[in-house]
C-alpha cells in the first residue's frame, strides 16, 4: 500500500546515505514543477563536508541540490543513494 508523505513533514528531515549512513545535512525545501507536481530536487541546508565532496548543482542561493531521483525512502530520515549523486 502507498504511503502519501507531505512535503511539510520532509523538510527539517536529516539526509542520509544509504551505502554509508554518513550525513549529508537537512531537508531545507523541495523544487517541483507546480504543473505536474513532478518533484525535482532537495533543498540542502547545513551541508556536511561529506555532501559538499559530491559538487552537486546548487540554486541561485547557493544551496546544494540533490536530484529527487537519488531520493530511496523517506522515514524518520530521507535516504539517498550516493551512486546516483555521482
Amino acid at each position: 500500500m502507498e504511503t502519501r508523505i507531505r512535503a511539510a513533514d520532509v523538510i527539517g528531515k536529516t539526509i542520509i546515505s544509504e551505502e554509508t549512513g554518513r550525513k549529508f545535512g537537512v531537508v531545507g525545501n523541495i523544487e517541483f514543477v507546480a504543473e505536474s507536481g513532478e518533484l525535482l530536487n532537495l533543498v540542502v541546508e547545513q551541508p556536511t563536508k561529506h555532501l559538499l565532496d559530491f559538487n552537486l548543482k546548487t540554486n541561485e542561493k547557493g544551496n546544494i541540490l540533490i536530484p529527487f531521483s537519488a531520493v530511496k525512502s523517506i522515514g524518520d530520515y530521507v535516504i539517498v543513494s550516493e551512486n546516483e549523486l555521482v
